[in-house]
């Protein structure tokens, strides 16, 4: 075999029209990242801009919709996090949204805490301290957690935490707790409308920078591998499960940050937040988006909350069952989502690598 493989590489000319075979095969790898990189910002740039747009040609009712879309978003960005980009797949994702939304309401009804700088930092707090002890519950076992048990673990987490909110009295059982106060930041009170839909429009964009940032970092490239094969992350000395905690716990710090500002927005919290419903929900978000590239998941929630409210005003009675066959139908056709039609494979991963000669060296 030795030989046949020597006499193979023997046969193939060292030069094709003047240039090695690895110089053409690097300067191929760095057109395709180059070209990869195109794309990605084109497509952030032009939600970005119609996001900011938004408030200036929607009616008022509109703007309160989109501000509820946007926080949505974000708590799409954190399952995209966890799924997108290591694979675990968490049917408990609104377990992080839902503690922290019940947790600055509880701040705000007991405490009268209401200020900017202490509920969004406390929502988040809580949401990492959720994912830190359910992650580290599940995934830093003596053995290898399998996917459908982190599954089953995080649903079951979710479950239970819908069951205790409805039957504790103090979170004011099925009722939740209404009437929460406004946000505030010093003597202003942020209440519905272009003001709250540029705040959070603002930690968007925040938070996607951290995320884009931290997914492209070396830190990224080992999740990514640990998404296409763990067991070769593991050979190479990764300790696959520590990756994994850490990952699942900065997605559920999003995730509460997001619920933070979604218990304000509504002004009222209540045991779906915490559910079954709102984590499958979520996971339809980045399904149809498309996982793995951060701005799908921002796509995908706008998508499926706007269609949902255009059928829910239109086709009152059969609404559910046209999103549902409109769902089935792109995660059976376009599995990677709908924005696989504009960007490749290899948006999942990016370039990584240092730079030579100008170019930097893509991702395998």
């Amino acid at each position: 075999m030795l030989k046949s493989m020597s006499a193979v590489k023997q046969a193939i000319p060292a030069e094709i029209g003047g240039e090695t075979d690895a110089a053409m095969t690097e300067r191929i790898a760095t057109a395709r990242a180059v070209a990869g990189r195109k794309v990605l910002p084109i497509v952030e740039g032009v939600v970005l801009i119609a996001a900011l747009l938004a408030p200036l040609v929607l009616q008022d009712y509109l703007t309160v919709f989109a501000t509820r879309v946007v926080i949505l978003a974000l708590f799409a960005l954190s399952f995209d996090l966890v799924w997108g980009y290591a694979g675990i797949m968490s049917f408990g994702q609104a377990l992080f949204f839902g503690s922290a939304g019940y947790g600055v309401a509880l701040l705000a009804r007991d405490l009268d805490v209401t200020n900017i700088f202490l509920v969004l930092p406390a929502g988040t707090l809580i949401g990492l301290t959720f994912s830190l002890l359910l992650g580290g519950f599940l995934l830093l076992g003596r053995h290898p957690s399998s996917v459908i048990f982190v599954s089953l673990g995080t649903l079951t987490g979710s479950y239970a935490a819908d069951r205790l909110a409805r039957g504790w009295y103090y979170l004011g059982g099925q009722n939740g707790i209404p009437s929460i106060a406004p946000m505030t930041l010093g003597g202003y009170e942020f209440s519905e409308g272009p003001a709250f839909y540029y705040l959070v429009l603002g930690i968007l964009v925040v938070v996607y920078l951290l995320c884009r940032f931290l997914v492209r970092s070396q830190f990224g490239l080992a999740l990514a591998g640990l998404r296409e094969n763990e067991q070769r992350i593991a050979f190479f000395g990764y300790k696959a499960q520590h990756l994994k905690a850490i990952i699942f716990a900065i997605g559920g710090a999003v995730a509460g940050l997001a619920g933070s500002l979604y218990a304000f927005h509504e002004g009222f919290v209540w045991p779906n937040m915490v559910g079954v419903v709102v984590s499958t929900q979520v996971v339809l978000y980045v399904l149809f988006g498309g996982s793995g590239t951060l701005i799908g998941a921002v796509i995908g929630t706008v998508i499926v909350e706007g269609v949902s409210f255009w059928l829910s005003d239109n086709y009152r009675d059969i609404w559910p069952i046209i999103l549902g066959v409109l769902l089935l139908l792109v995660i059976l056709f376009r599995p990677l989502g709908l924005i696989s039609f504009v960007l490749g494979e290899r948006e999942r991963v990016g370039s990584f690598g240092a730079t030579i000669k100008g170019k930097r060296n893509a991702a395998p």
